[in-house]
């Protein structure tokens, strides 16, 4: 009988070794000078003693969150780069809707059969964006997992943590009536929604990922795997104005409809006109191809709003004013707070 071993098991330790070779350059360059291990610690270390010297009573902010099944149409197009972009951002998104400053990030990529080629590409995604918002890749985990994971399937999770000074947290609760409710553009669907859209685009409409459909002006591929915006700078921008700023909400899976009553009080519906941005075409190809109802549209998907800021109605001015600096981020005044039960109201 042959010997048996951990490769012809399916786990390849060599390949391992390469993927962290391959990648220590990226994470190294995220690193701020608080950062005190590097690769090959068993636990990341990040030193707090001067950070938390600008705090009167820090609050520490974490957020996990996946990439999803959008893994699924990486692999069908060979393009992973931008899911590492899209790890970061989903879960760096999520923490500063409380005026988080997102500072440390964790990555978790796991396969049946690992890559170093493309962990690198996905691990570079991860850290271009980390550098372009401050954020310090610390460590993370590569795992090879035979009979889990179908071949050149990833799993890609990542967990951001952040700072924020305690009376300074945004949570929702001076939102009321006659606030007005911003929207920032997404680039799509960005990590939410995709066993829909893989339905409609690959089951129903029969297409492939370098398929071209002339509304969407580009493949499906490209079209599908637009990266998930980070919404950090002009978050910030607003955070560090003299707007006031009462709630804020990052529209993931559950779009409208299930993300912003998250942050609303009880007495307050948020009532919002659908005609007040530009209809993404991604979001209108699906809705014809798969014959989808518009509820579950603005339930599945950001409908082409990936972010929305609800300040005072005296607010509003400056606020927009501050937002149109960053033009590949548009803002659209979308609607406001009225009285009434804790929910959304779509109108056009």
């Amino acid at each position: 009988m042959s010997k048996i071993d951990y490769k012809s098991a399916g786990v390849d330790i060599d390949a391992g070794n390469e993927a962290v070779t391959r990648i220590k350059d990226h994470v190294k360059s995220t690193f701020s000078p608080y950062v005190l291990t590097g690769l090959g610690s068993f636990g990341s270390m990040f030193d707090l003693t001067e950070l938390i010297k600008g705090y009167k009573n820090p609050v520490l902010i974490q957020s996990i969150d996946g990439v999803g099944t959008k893994v699924t149409v990486g692999k069908m197009a060979g393009k992973f780069y931008g899911l590492g972009i899209d790890v970061v951002s989903a879960t760096s998104n999520d923490i500063i809707v409380h005026g988080a400053t997102p500072l440390t990030f964790l990555d978790y990529v796991a396969n049946q059969k690992l890559v170093p080629e493309i962990v690198e590409e996905i691990v570079r995604g991860m850290t271009d964006t980390c550098k372009e918002n401050g954020i310090s890749l610390v460590g993370g985990e590569t795992a090879e997992m035979p009979g889990t994971y179908q071949l050149h399937e990833h799993d890609i999770v990542g967990c951001v943590t952040g700072l924020v000074e305690k009376d300074k947290l945004i949570n929702g609760s001076t939102i009321e009536p006659g606030d007005c409710i911003i929207g920032l553009a997404s680039s799509g669907l960005q990590t939410n929604g995709y066993s829909l859209a893989r339905k409609v685009f690959f089951d129903v409409g029969g297409f492939t990922t370098e398929s071209r459909i002339p509304e969407l002006g580009t493949s499906v591929g490209d079209a599908l795997l637009a990266s998930h915006v980070n919404y950090k700078r002009p978050v910030f921008s607003l955070l560090e104005s003299n707007v006031v700023v009462h709630g804020m909400a990052h529209l993931t899976g559950g779009g409208f409809i299930e993300n912003v009553p998250r942050v609303l009080p009880n007495n307050c519906r948020a009532e919002i006109s659908i005609s007040s941005w530009p209809s993404l075409p991604v979001f209108d190809v699906i809705q014809k191809i798969g014959n989808v109802d518009t509820h579950e549209m603005y339930r599945t998907f950001n409908m082409g709003i990936g972010y929305i800021i609800i300040v005072r109605q005296d607010s509003k001015e400056e606020a927009l004013e501050i937002l149109s600096q960053y033009e590949n981020i548009p803002a659209y005044e979308i609607g406001k707070i009225i009285e009434g039960p804790c929910d959304v109201h779509l109108h056009k």
